[in-house]
């Protein structure tokens, strides 16, 4: 089982990113690179939120919890689902 975390934009939030963009970039680097993070990326054109796929419910709470998109207003809401991929 993995678990999906979905970002919505703050109001006002896609003018707050281009500011913490830098570290937010280098948190998803580190949960990479530990492999609790299996992909990541924004939707919607302009985007209005975003889409993590991690490893387990843990580390997307640990992810969310200190990312500067979340301290700094740039994500107004986050929810996470358990997701059991189906490969048949």
């Amino acid at each position: 089982m993995k678990v999906l975390m979905f970002y919505e934009l703050a109001e006002g939030g896609l003018a707050r990113a281009s500011a913490h963009v830098a570290k937010h970039q280098a948190r998803l680097r580190e949960f990479h690179g530990r492999g609790v993070l299996l992909m990541a990326g924004p939707y919607g054109t302009p985007p209005v939120g975003a889409l993590g796929v991690f490893t387990s419910r843990a580390a997307a709470e640990e992810f969310a919890r200190d990312d500067p998109f979340m301290l700094n207003g740039v994500v107004g809401r986050c929810t996470f689902q358990d997701w059991n991929e189906d490969l048949a």
